[in-house]
């Protein structure tokens, strides 16, 4: 007989478990850089600016209602002035419609009056009201991030 006896070629089985264990530990360190190179860049969502431009006080006739898409927010004009409101329903922030009365909420049957106080449905709060002020070459802006009292109006100069 012979002292080396070689049964089978390959590799053992202490081998292996030494090699799955050393890929183990490579694979979990390469995930964790990889989950670590994820925090290099914040969760930031941008959102649009909240000052916009409306346009002229010539624009805003005595008795209109103009209703800004883009930016969810009524402009109304009459005999004191301008005043904008906000067309987020502030139950769960559908978009609000103009009715009668006032506006109405078409998800969940909120409804306010002309001032934007809640009258109906389910919405905590009424609109909120948004300041208007004029820049210095005239334009007139909405500064959506300040709410104002209900009444607030810009005065036409």
């Amino acid at each position: 007989m012979s002292n080396v006896t070689q049964d089978k070629e390959g590799v053992s089985r202490r081998d292996f478990l030494g090699l799955a264990a050393f890929g183990t530990a490579i694979l979990a360190l390469l995930g964790a850089f990889a989950g670590s190179l994820r925090f290099v860049k914040s969760n930031v969502y941008y959102e649009g600016a909240k000052k916009f431009k409306i346009g002229k006080p010539e624009n805003f006739p005595v008795g209109t209602t103009k209703k800004i898409d883009d930016k969810n927010v009524f402009i109304f004009s009459d005999d004191n002035g301008l005043f904008a409101i906000s067309a987020i329903c502030t139950h769960l922030g559908c978009i609000v419609y103009p009715t009668e009365a006032g506006f109405q909420c078409p998800c969940h049957g909120s409804k306010y009056d002309e001032d934007g106080k809640v009258i109906g449905g389910p919405a905590p709060r009424p609109l909120e009201w948004f300041e208007i002020n004029q820049e210095v070459d005239g334009a007139l802006f909405v500064d959506a991030g300040k709410a104002v009292p209900k009444g607030t109006k810009y005065l036409f100069s």
